[in-house]
């Protein structure tokens, strides 16, 4: 049975660097990453900035399980660029991280193992740049209950450090929460002992 994963490590913010080997210049750039449609627009501003380099690889690992990813070799033989440049976001075990290595030709040509340990170099500089970030993996619910227990449930999501989103006050009181995976089922336990009008998850 796999383990259960309740959080992920990521990247806070953009990050640059570079990487240079007899005469070309690798240029990455790193990028907290979570929708693919971001991909495109990133891609087309560096070619923008970047008007005579000649590749533009990237890799990227993205979702709370990490099981989306993607490896390009923008025209470098093959597995020398993308590959070890999501094997750099592995080794650090990230998600949510897009990796894009900028390539301008110095006239040498490198091989396939000086591509290989370029590209893995420079995305190794640019995410120990970045300052990692924990992020848990929270569920959202929706409670229903009495007025009567309105203040021990406030304080039962609380205790677990649940954060309320919506509050409706009217005939019972409506209160719309998330949840961290890790104390999930405890406090699902706690909440279930008291006399609820309702309790369900919200998709």
């Amino acid at each position: 049975m796999a383990e259960k994963i309740n959080a992920y490590t990521s990247i806070a913010d953009t990050q640059i660097a570079e990487f240079k080997d007899r005469g070309s210049r690798f240029i990455a750039y790193s990028y907290p990453f979570s929708a693919l449609h971001l991909l495109k627009p990133i891609l087309e501003q560096l070619k923008k900035e970047h008007i005579k380099a000649v590749h533009f690889c990237y890799a990227f690992r993205m979702g709370t399980n990490g099981l989306q990813y993607r490896a390009n070799d923008d025209g470098e033989p093959a597995g020398s660029a993308g590959k070890p440049i999501l094997g750099q976001i592995d080794s650090m075990e990230l998600t949510d991280v897009l990796v894009v290595v900028v390539r301008y030709f110095g006239g040498t040509l490198l091989g396939v193992p000086g591509l290989i340990n370029a590209y893995k170099t420079a995305t190794k500089l640019v995410l120990l740049e970045n300052r990692l970030i924990t992020i848990e993996i929270t569920n959202s619910y929706q409670v229903e209950i009495n007025y009567n227990y309105y203040n021990d449930a406030l304080v039962l999501l609380k205790k677990n450090n649940c954060t309320i989103t919506h509050q409706d006050l009217q005939l019972f009181c409506i209160i719309e929460f998330k949840v961290a995976l890790a104390v999930e089922e405890s406090l699902l336990n706690q909440l279930n002992q008291m006399p609820l009008l309702q309790l369900h998850k919200i998709s």
